[in-house]
C-alpha cells in the first residue's frame, strides 16, 4: 500500500514552529530553513496514492534521469526539474565525505547535552532536545533510511553539521541521487519523498494522479508535535536516569543462601586404584586415616604406632590384591584328545603298523583281492598270502593302437569337414 512509503516520514510546518517560545528550538529550525531545506520540507502536504504505487513500480534510470509510467502516461524527471520544484540549492558540497572534519569536530561540542564531544557511535540522547529532533528530521525526510532512529551514524551526524555550522550543500544533487537510489532494481534504499514525488507528478497534466489524500497531521512537525516530542523524550530520558540509579543502589551482598546455590556440592566418588598406582604416601594417608576413624583392637601384643603403620599398609596391600585378583581362577580339567597330526612321527608309524591290514592289494585297478584261507594251527593263526597273477601287458583293440597321424591318413581329402557344407547365419539382434 502506499501508505507505506511514508510510514516514517518527517514534515515541517515552518510557521508553526518558527513561532513557539522555546529559543533553541526556533534557532535549530531556522539553521535548517537557512541551508536551503525549507522548500522541500516545507512544500504543500498532499499525497497521490494511486500515482505514487504506479510511479515506484514503472520507475528506471536511464541517464542520470528518472523516468516512469503512470496512469499510462511516460513521466521524466531530471535533476533540473527537481531542484527548480523545491527551490533547493544547486552550489555547494555534493557528497558527505567532502564535509570539513573541523566542522564536524565543532559539531560534537556544539549540540552535546554535556559540553563535552558526542560519541558518534553511540546514541541521540547524548545531545540537546533540538538537535535530537534534527536527527530524527534527517534520519526520516532527508536519507530515509530503514531502521532504528535512536542511535547515531556518520552520515546522519554530516548531515546535522551542514546545517549546525551553516557548511554549503548541493542539496539538489544530493536528494536527487538518494531518488535514483529508490527507483534502482538492486538497492537497500528505503522508499519515501511521497509528498515531493506527488507534487513532481502534478507538474505533468496529461497524468491522471487520483484523489488527493491529507498527509497524517502526527507527521506534521507543528508547535503541538514538537511539544508532544518534547515532552516524550524528557520522559523516555528520565527513566533512563532512574534506572541507572537504581542500578548503582543494589547491593553487591550476597547471602549465604544465594552462596549455597550458586556452589555446586562435591560428590565424592571411588575410583578403583591398582597396585602399580597406589604410592607410598597415599598408603601412608590411608594408614593415618584408619588408625583415626578405625583404631586397631590389639591387645597381645602390643605395638607401637610405626609397627601399626606397617601393619595396615599390608592390609590395604593385600585386599588391593584380593580386588585385582580374578573371582575364579581355577578352571576344570577338560581331556584334550590330541589329533594325529599332533603326535610324534614314531608314535604315528606304531600307530599305522597297528592298524594296517594283514592283506595285500593286488596290482589291477579292478581291486581284486584274493581272500586268504585261515587255518587254526596250535591256536596260533595263521596267513597264508596268494598273489593274482598279473599280466605283461594290458589288451589294446585295433583302433586303440592305431596313431593319430594315420587316423588323419585314412581320411580322404575330396570329403569335406561338415561344418563348411551348411550356409553361415548371420546373427541380428532382437531376433
Amino acid at each position: 500500500m502506499a501508505s507505506s512509503l511514508y510510514s516514517n516520514a518527517q514534515h515541517v510546518d515552518f510557521d508553526s514552529v518558527l513561532a513557539m517560545d522555546d529559543p533553541d528550538m526556533v534557532s535549530m529550525f531556522e539553521a535548517l530553513e537557512a541551508s536551503g531545506l525549507r522548500g522541500f520540507l516545507g512544500c504543500p502536504a498532499v499525497v497521490y496514492e494511486d500515482a505514487l504505487v504506479d510511479f515506484f513500480e514503472n520507475a528506471s534510470v536511464r541517464n542520470g534521469v528518472v523516468f516512469s509510467t503512470v496512469g499510462g502516461q511516460i513521466v521524466k524527471i531530471s535533476e533540473e526539474l527537481f531542484a527548480e520544484s523545491f527551490e533547493l540549492p544547486v552550489e555547494g558540497l555534493g557528497e558527505l565525505s567532502e564535509m570539513p572534519k573541523d566542522a564536524i569536530f565543532d559539531a560534537r561540542s556544539i549540540v552535546s547535552l554535556t559540553g563535552e564531544q558526542i560519541n558518534l557511535s553511540g546514541r541521540k540522547n547524548q545531545m540537546k532536545m533540538p538537535y535530537r529532533l534534527l536527527c530524527d528530521i534527517m534520519a526520516k525526510a532527508i536519507s530515509v533510511k530503514a531502521g532504528s532512529f535512536n542511535a547515531i551514524t556518520v552520515e546522519k551526524f554530516s548531515l546535522m553539521t551542514a546545517v549546525v555550522c551553516g557548511v554549503k550543500m548541493y542539496w539538489a544533487k544530493f536528494l536527487f541521487g538518494i531518488l535514483k537510489k529508490m527507483v534502482a532494481v538492486m538497492t537497500k534504499q528505503a522508499k519515501g519523498f511521497a509528498i515531493q514525488i506527488s507534487l513532481l507528478l502534478a507538474t505533468f497534466p496529461a497524468v491522471e494522479l487520483g484523489e488527493a489524500s491529507a498527509f497524517p497531521a502526527s507527521k506534521i512537525l507543528s508547535k503541538k508535535t514538537v511539544l508532544r516530542f518534547i515532552s516524550i523524550n524528557d520522559r523516555d530520558g528520565a527513566e533512563e536516569i532512574t534506572g541507572a540509579a537504581k542500578k548503582k543502589d543494589v547491593s553487591k551482598k550476597r547471602t549465604a543462601a544465594d552462596i549455597e546455590a550458586a556452589v555446586p556440592k562435591k560428590k565424592r566418588t571411588s575410583k578403583k586404584k591398582s597396585l602399580s598406582s597406589i604410592s607410598s604416601l597415599e598408603m601412608v594417608a590411608v594408614a593415618e586415616e584408619a588408625l583415626v576413624v578405625e583404631p586397631l583392637d590389639v591387645e597381645e601384643p602390643r605395638c607401637s604406632s610405626a609397627d601399626a603403620v606397617d601393619l595396615i599398609i599390608q592390609q590395604v596391600l593385600d585386599e588391593t590384591r584380593a580386588d585385582e585378583a580374578p573371582a575364579d581362577t581355577t578352571e576344570p580339567a577338560v581331556n584334550v584328545e590330541k589329533h594325529w597330526f599332533d603326535l610324534p612321527y614314531e608314535d604315528i608309524v606304531k600307530q599305522w603298523e597297528a592298524e594296517r591290514p594283514v592283506v595285500t592289494p593286488s596290482d589291477t585297478e579292478d581291486e581284486d583281492v584274493a581272500t586268504a584261507d585261515v587255518a587254526p594251527a596250535d591256536q596260533v593263526q595263521q596267513v597264508e598270502d596268494f598273489e593274482a597273477p598279473l599280466s605283461a601287458e594290458e589288451v589294446l583293440s585295433e583302433d586303440e593302437k592305431t596313431s593319430l597321424d594315420e587316423i588323419l591318413l585314412s581320411i580322404p581329402v575330396d570329403i569335406p569337414i561338415p561344418s563348411t557344407c551348411m550356409e553361415v547365419l548371420k546373427s541380428k539382434w532382437a531376433k
